[in-house]
Parts: structure tokens; C-alpha cells; sequence
């Protein structure tokens, strides 16, 4: 037997319960995994309070990084031994170990260690997407990021202004504008006490920016949009204060014929090739050190329920990592 987090229903933190579970053989194609590091992410919270429904009961946990332990039958790709990491669904990953499915996992470099695996691959992955296909950054880009000091944030920043990009980010208090800068970020805007959408008007001399990528949701959503060039993008990929209102397409057309997109990482990773070129790319920008990883809270996976206190309650910056 090993531990495992389950739940049986939505709710708050005190859902979750450090439990026994069953880990079987790994069957067909797949592989058996002890996790050495588990990522924390804020979908996980959606997923614990029912905003984005599971099967009862379920586990929790996006992605994770380990080493394989068994294969089954028609795994050719992996043997026991090889260091993993993974970002998967359905959620899981919070457990000592698990099953799942050899597609679902990339071989992790061994110039990174378990613990930069498990927090990059759902944030990491997001940023490279983000980045280099929703929108191209190039060099002489100016781009906005709201929630400049969370974990996609501070790998935004940096990846961003390695492509040449000025960016500019909003963040919640002074100490959190200065983690953003240190990565990064030229103009982190404290938005508890300034108006972020003048402030990008005027660094930008009233012009806008091509691009704002916004994982704040309901709160945002209208001073994103206000943000934008004419032709520009809005690319909301998240909700942390909720979902957006209903988006009137005359909105868009009255701001400057705006385009919308709501992205979501399982649709860009949805083709093997894809998901290893983008894995590649994100593991070549960290070996090379043009970002790195800022794991900056670690919790025992037991004590989950105190790390995602924290990270709704806006105390978290960086990557968090749980601890199996």
C-alpha cells in the first residue's frame, strides 16, 4: 500500500484526506511510476471545489516527475530506471506512486532535477505554448502578463524577455513587484493602487500592446481587453477570481477589432509530436539557463491542504512543490 490524496466531494481544503491506496501493475502500454516531486497549480483548486467537475471519489494533481519502476506489455519507449515527468489527466498525481499511461510521460533530462520536472511541465508547458504558438513573441514585442509573480508569470517573463520581448505585469503588493523585475519583467504595475490599463497606455505612449495574457478571469477581463492595440490579442487562460462574464463580440469589434482565445494546454499537447517538441524546448530554455525554475514554497504532500490555503490566499509565489 502507499498514500495517496483522495476526496469524495467539492469543498474546501479539509476535503482532501491523506489515504491508503492500491497501486496495481502497470497493464498494456502502461507505466508504474514513484513520484519523487509533485507540481501544485491552481486548476487543482478548480478541480477540488467543483468548478471543473470529477468523478467521486478522485484524486487530485496535474503533473508530477519520478522514476519509472515497471513497464507493461508494448512499452518500448521507457525501462525501469528512466527519470520521468508528466503533465496528465485525469488528476492523479498527488500519490507516493501511480499508474498511467507511457504517452502521458517524457524523459526528463538529467541536467533537471525531479523537483524543476514536477513544476514546469504544467507551467512550463503553458508558458511555450503562450509564447510560441498562440501568439509569437519577437524581439521588439511588448507584452502584458497579469499575475506577473505566479508560477506561469515569473516563466513568462523570462522566456519573454529571452525572445527580446519588453514585458510588463501586474502584480498584488511591492515584495511580489520585485520577485516579477528580478525575472524579468520590466514594468511589474502594483495594481492594488494603480490603474494597470493607464499605466500600460502610458508606457506603451497610448498605443497598446499586440497581446495581454490574463489567468486572473472575471476581474480583469474588461482592463485586459483596454490594454490592447488595435488587432490585438486576448488570451485569458485561467480564472483565479472567476469565471468571465458572457463577451459580447461588439466589445471586440468597438475596441479595435480584437481577436479572443481561450487556450487550454491538453488541446496544444494533444498529439504525441507535439508534446514532445514542446517538452524539448521547454527542457533546452532551462538546461540553457535563459529560465529558471523559482521554486519558492515546499509542502509534504500530507500537509496539501495548508498549500492550497496558500494559494488561494494569494501567499504563494514561483512554483510550489509537494513533497511525496
Amino acid at each position: 500500500m502507499v498514500k495517496a490524496i483522495r476526496f469524495d466531494k467539492p469543498g474546501g481544503p479539509d476535503v482532501m484526506k491523506w489515504v491508503d491506496v492500491e497501486v496495481g501493475e502497470p497493464g498494456n502500454g502502461e507505466i508504474r511510476l514513484k513520484q519523487h516531486a509533485v507540481g501544485l497549480n491552481y486548476i487543482d483548486v478548480y478541480f477540488r471545489t467543483g468548478m471543473y467537475p470529477l468523478p467521486m471519489p478522485g484524486g487530485l494533481g496535474m503533473e508530477a516527475a519520478g522514476e519509472v519502476t515497471a513497464v507493461g506489455a508494448g512499452v518500448t519507449d521507457f525501462k525501469p530506471g528512466d527519470r520521468v515527468a508528466y503533465v496528465a489527466r485525469p488528476p492523479g498525481a498527488y500519490a507516493q506512486e501511480r499508474v498511467l499511461p507511457a504517452a502521458q510521460v517524457v524523459k526528463l533530462p538529467d541536467a533537471l532535477s525531479y523537483e524543476q520536472g514536477a513544476s514546469v511541465m504544467l507551467q512550463g508547458l503553458t508558458a511555450q505554448y503562450l509564447l510560441r504558438r498562440t501568439y509569437a513573441v519577437k524581439a521588439g514585442d511588448t507584452i502584458v502578463i497579469q499575475a506577473a509573480a505566479g508560477g506561469v508569470g515569473l516563466l513568462v517573463c523570462q522566456w519573454a524577455k529571452a525572445l527580446g520581448a519588453t514585458v510588463i505585469g501586474t502584480v498584488g503588493s511591492d515584495e511580489k513587484a520585485e520577485i516579477a523585475k528580478a525575472h524579468g519583467c520590466d514594468y511589474p504595475i502594483v495594481y492594488t493602487r494603480e490603474n494597470f490599463t493607464k499605466r500600460v497606455r502610458e508606457i506603451t505612449n497610448g498605443a497598446g500592446v499586440p497581446v495581454v495574457y490574463d489567468s486572473i478571469g472575471k476581474d480583469t477581463m474588461t482592463a485586459s481587453l483596454d490594454c490592447l492595440a488595435p488587432l490585438g490579442l486576448f488570451v485569458s487562460f485561467g480564472n483565479a477570481s472567476g469565471p468571465l462574464p458572457p463577451l459580447d463580440a461588439s466589445e471586440l469589434a468597438g475596441r479595435g477589432s480584437l481577436f479572443f482565445t481561450r487556450p487550454t494546454l491538453f488541446t496544444y499537447i494533444g498529439k504525441r509530436s507535439d508534446y514532445e517538441a514542446m517538452s524539448a524546448e521547454l527542457f533546452d530554455v532551462l538546461v540553457s539557463g535563459k529560465v529558471k525554475t523559482s521554486i519558492n514554497q515546499r509542502y509534504a504532500l500530507a500537509d496539501v491542504a495548508k498549500a492550497h490555503e496558500d494559494l488561494e490566499g494569494r501567499r504563494t509565489t514561483g512554483s510550489t512543490i509537494l513533497q511525496p
